[in-house]
């Protein structure tokens, strides 16, 4: 690992072969680094669960519906600068137990100063890729609604909803919708997974991260794909008690993720 306030470009790393054992070992990592430092994890989850509640109570007031865009474009715009402190806390804790760095601590005060200096580094530019896939996937998303339910009302579609989704129409809807809805997933995960904790671990561009990261998706496909559903299915159980268990979930994964990163590349020396 290298100083995050290095100034000089950093050599491009080699991806690296995972196992599926990977998954449950980043998995009790991250669990590991949540317990070791909760409150730092909570604050940064907080946003996604406050979020959500907002998304979520502007959907049953669907006459000002026009008011969740703000908030939808909210997640991935800071899903970036929330993940890289989340990122951070790992990292610091990987120095502590190696005693490298003078064993460097956990204080609030750092960790959001590592985030705010993100802004003059390449995150900015990574979360303007996350913006454009989101903002195509809106568009896309609209596109297949149009093309199979017409023009209906977002009102008549939230009060009868069921009538809706299991019409014919409504079926083949929700299949394209799903199929297009993975194939953007895919892109936007192997274009992230690994680039953003490199981002922060290193002085690359954020087009050489998104390389990087695509390749070792490309190179670990079966793993990948796996990891993704876990991903999926923890956030989906999550998100049922009222979006609570994000507080938890959320967490956990970004800590997981800066483990998958580090097991990801090898690293020039």
């Amino acid at each position: 690992m290298t100083d995050i306030t290095a100034t000089e470009p950093s050599p491009t790393p080699k991806v690296a072969t995972v196992s599926a054992s990977v998954i449950g070992e980043v998995l009790r990592a991250g669990w590991r680094d949540f317990t070791r430092v909760p409150l730092i994890g909570l604050f940064f989850a907080a946003f996604y669960v406050v979020g959500g509640i907002i998304l979520v109570l502007q959907l049953q007031r669907a006459d000002q519906s026009y008011s969740i865009i703000p908030v939808a474009l909210g997640f991935p715009l800071l899903a970036p600068f929330l993940a890289v402190g989340l990122y951070e806390v790992s990292r610091r804790l990987e120095l502590r137990d190696a005693n490298l760095q003078g064993g460097m601590g956990c204080r609030w005060s750092e960790i959001i100063g590592v985030v705010f200096r993100q802004k003059d580094r390449q995150i900015p530019s990574m979360a303007a890729v996350i913006i454009m896939i989101f903002l195509f996937w809106v568009f896309i998303a609209h596109m297949i609604f149009a093309l199979f339910l017409g023009l209906m009302p977002m009102q008549n579609i939230l009060t009868d909803w069921q009538h809706t989704i299991f019409s014919f129409n409504g079926i083949k809807m929700l299949g394209v919708g799903t199929l297009v809805g993975a194939v953007t997933a895919y892109v936007l995960f192997s274009l992230t997974v690994v680039s953003l904790p490199l981002l922060l671990d290193k002085e690359l561009d954020f087009i050489t991260a998104m390389i990087v990261s695509w390749q070792f998706v490309a190179a670990n496909r079966g793993v990948m794909i796996l990891w993704g559903i876990v991903i999926a299915v923890i956030l989906f159980a999550a998100m049922i008690p009222a979006f609570l268990g994000l507080f938890i979930a959320l967490p956990v994964l970004g800590h997981a993720t800066w483990h998958l990163y580090r097991r990801a590349l090898v690293h020039p020396e």
